[in-house]
């Protein structure tokens, strides 16, 4: 199996045992790897009886058939479980160095199954695995953690989870590399309901590549369409993924206050030039990425990655919150405790509507900078509120009678694009698999960048068919898996053909989308088998009936109701949003059928 290691790794950490098996090439070739291989697996694993921190979920570790090969970006890997904080299918993917060290270690694929009786961590190399005490570590922080176990890029890489992981926070992350993280959806609380404090790899193995020849000229073309990208090429390298900022702030689409409004006066002061002049120390980029969107910031109090887009609007404008130095320490606090700053800043702002409405006694104000750190840190050590806050939002806002107040679907925080100001982000929203997620399908580059052209941002009708190709694109490109930047310089033909190139195995434009859509419809079935239905594709109140009071989206509601129609009929879906039989016919998921029926 050229481009794939051919191998599962699956281990057992209540019984503290190993095994290694083929990787089966029919599923191979049919989701490739990454999320729609670890959908797949957790389809046969996981089902609904499962609570998702007992010994019986799982985390799955998938790389893709593109990884280590030396590809533009392909340095990306996923974990697929199911989620503690949503209860839905859940995959999350990251860059950096560990996936490829964990491809060139020779597997596909890692299960990791059970519960220790004590902390341990794992150390995978290309001749086994073995299961080592991690006393010592529990309890310790993911930089101090990340060091101790020798992170060392290209030789030796580490995974882990922090304080907010080991103590069940649902919305914990799992970080690599001492900054990067697999974030969305709470896998860290997964990982450390499982006794497990780290997984440490160390790879020497090449992936085979059948066509060498075609690859390189595939490599040496892609990397000009890179150059050519003003996106990919300067506004990237230049200012990182704030570089939207004020964009999205002056067309009205930039959630403030927690989605109280749609425009933050203070934007500049928290946009991508401001990082890039007051705070930028000097760029850097993943393994084998020619973009290097990634910022190195420092303030007086903190040096480190970050911050990104999502992570500042968290802590800024959904806080409403101008302190760029208080926002760059927040998401250095985040990483080194282990959160998804896109929920800890969504779950600080919804606490502090409730404070500011009277329904919560706590000193969180909109725009106090001032006890962002205290309250993460209380996050992360579950003290007082936050232990509260811990659990997300929607937790929080159900605790104290105002569910309506939290910005999420299926229970994970929105990100940082009001679907009032763009529809068809509304319905992306509604529709994703793992709750709301601009990463399932970004309506920005149609809607605002005019990426691959610009469509009418308050259309309804006809949205459908966009956010489904933009749907089963990103899932295609998340089981390859590589960077979705990659994707605004270079057509899904050029993915297609390296794949070709890579695994000998003819795949064509229509073939790789064909494995996107079936792993969303795969992950829709899993959903529906874990008694979700049409009533959870649906938004906050607030952005059905609450119009934007001023800006440039002044006077719009999100129109879903009409677009989720149109698109479950284009998905081939009933009207209740179930597969129908054809359609999993035409995608070879005839044999799931009877499972939700």
């Amino acid at each position: 199996m050229n481009g794939w290691a051919g191998k599962v790794l699956d281990i057992d950490l209540t019984a503290g045992t190993s095994r290694t098996y083929p990787l089966d090439e029919k599923l191979a070739h049919l989701f490739l790897g990454g999320r729609g291989l670890g959908a797949r697996m957790l389809w046969d694993e996981v089902g609904p009886s499962v609570d998702p921190l007992a010994p019986e979920n799982v985390l799955i570790f998938t790389n893709g058939p593109l990884t280590a090969t030396g590809y533009q970006t392909s340095n990306r890997f996923s974990v697929s479980t199911k989620s503690p904080l949503t209860g839905t299918v859940l995959d999350a993917n990251s860059g950096g160095f560990w996936g490829m060290q964990f491809k060139k270690a020779g597997y596909d694929a890692l299960i990791v199954r059970g519960k220790a009786e004590k902390p341990v961590y794992i150390e995978l190399k290309p001749d086994g695995a073995t299961i080592n005490d991690a006393a010592h570590l529990w309890g310790k922080r993911v930089r101090e953690t990340t060091q101790l176990l020798g992170q060392n890029n290209n030789k030796r890489n580490v995974l882990c989870i922090g304080p907010a992981g080991e103590n069940l926070s649902r919305i914990a992350a799992i970080m690599n590399d001492g900054e990067r993280a697999l974030a969305r959806g709470g896998p860290g609380a997964v990982m450390g309901s499982k006794h497990l404090k780290a997984i440490v790899v160390e790879g020497k193995q090449r992936p085979d590549i059948v066509d060498a020849e075609r690859f390189k000229f595939l490599l040496y073309e892609t990397r000009k369409m890179l150059k050519a990208s003003p996106l990919t090429s300067q506004a990237l390298p230049e200012f990182g993924t704030s570089v939207v900022m004020n964009l999205l702030n002056n067309i009205g689409a930039l959630p403030t206050r927690n989605y109280q409004a749609s425009v933050f006066d203070q934007a500049e002061a928290i946009s991508g030039e401001a990082l890039t002049d007051k705070y930028l120390v000097k760029n850097a980029s993943c393994w084998a990425c020619p973009i290097g969107c990634t910022r190195i910031s420092k303030t007086d109090k903190v040096e480190g990655e970050g911050p990104e887009f999502e992570t500042t609007w968290a802590f800024g404008a959904s806080c409403g919150i101008d302190d760029l130095a208080a926002i760059i320490e927040a998401n250095s606090i985040c990483n080194d405790l282990g959160f998804d700053t896109i929920s800890a800043g969504a779950t600080i702002a919804c606490a502090m509507e409730l404070t500011e409405k009277g329904q919560l006694d706590s000193d969180l104000r909109f725009g106090r900078a001032d006890l962002l750190a205290s309250t993460l840190e209380d996050m992360g050590q579950r003290r007082g509120l936050g232990a509260e806050l811990a659990d997300g939002s929607l937790r929080l806002a159900t605790r104290y009678g105002a569910p309506e107040l939290s910005m999420s679907v299926k229970s994970l925080e929105m990100p940082a694009y009001d679907p009032r100001g763009m529809q068809g982000q509304g319905l992306l929203y509604a529709t994703s698999n793992r709750g709301a997620c601009h990463m399932r399908g970004n309506m920005l580059g149609l809607e605002v960048l005019g990426l691959p052209k610009l469509i009418d941002r308050f259309q309804v009708q006809g949205k459908s068919g966009y956010v489904i190709l933009h749907q089963n694109t990103a899932a295609a490109i998340d089981s390859l898996v590589i960077c979705k930047f990659t994707n605004m310089g270079v057509s899904e033909e050029y993915f297609a053909r390296a794949l070709t190139s890579v695994t000998g195995v003819p795949y064509a434009t229509g073939d790789l989308i064909k494995v996107g859509e079936r792993t969303y419809n795969l992950e829709r079935l899993y959903n529906i088998r874990e008694g979700f239905t049409r009533a959870d594709d649906t938004l906050p109140p607030r952005l059905l009936n609450e119009a934007v009071a001023e800006g440039p989206s002044k006077g719009w509601v999100s129109k879903l109701e009409p677009m989720l129609n149109e698109y479950y009929r284009a998905r081939g879906w009933d009207q209740n949003g179930v597969p129908q039989a054809k359609k999993l016919a035409e995608l070879q998921l005839t044999d799931l059928v009877e499972a939700v029926r």
